[in-house]
């Protein structure tokens, strides 16, 4: 398993469910999902094996190494099997706040959207909150799936921004929401 040189812990758990470091193992199945999902990413075009091994040989595992990486990214892992990734990307280290990034199996969204949502989210905020001790973390959701936006707002995220046509996709400008949550266990700023 890699781990980041960032991170004291490199796993993280609630119940069956982990998120580890991401695993070059996933890569196509990630793949997979994202060309799936295009439609609410921030992607340009479909992606090709070829993308995929050039972004994790370039930027994936260079982040491994970096004691203060632009992102880190874990597999979502129930019961051995990774059903979703994601991590904190755009990472400001001086100001302490970090974009949440994540998708799951495409076959699991209909079913399971608000579960995995939740428990990422609990996953992350463990790496964010108590191992990093960020002070925030947030969401950029293009506004397309109105469905994600009850489920981070059920967690504690409270609704920060609103950027009107934000977001040029398929021809319009479509809004950009952002959602954030604060370090609970922060009282002051370092």
């Amino acid at each position: 398993m890699n781990t980041y040189r960032a991170l004291k812990s490199q796993k993280f758990s609630k119940d069956q469910y982990s998120i580890v470091p991401l695993r070059y193992i996933d890569r196509m199945d990630i793949l997979k999902w994202r060309n799936e999902q295009i439609y609410h990413l921030r992607q340009e075009k479909l992606l090709t094996e070829i993308d995929q091994e050039n972004y994790f040989k370039n930027v994936v595992n260079k982040s491994f190494d970096q004691e203060k990486p632009n992102q880190l990214l874990f597999s979502l892992i129930k019961n051995d099997l990774c059903i979703g990734y994601g991590g904190l990307v755009h990472m400001n280290w001086n100001d302490k706040n970090a974009e949440i990034s994540f998708i799951m199996d495409t076959k699991l969204e209909k079913k399971y959207f608000s579960t995995n949502w939740k428990i990422f989210l609990k996953l992350i905020e463990k790496v964010a909150f108590i191992e990093l001790n960020f002070h925030k973390i947030f969401t950029f959701a293009i506004d397309l799936r109105p469905n994600l936006f009850p489920v981070i707002e059920d967690v504690g995220y409270i609704k920060e921004a609103f950027l009107k046509e934000h977001y040029y996709w398929n021809n319009n400008f479509i809004d950009v929401i952002i959602h954030s949550k604060f370090n609970p266990n922060k009282t002051k700023h370092p």
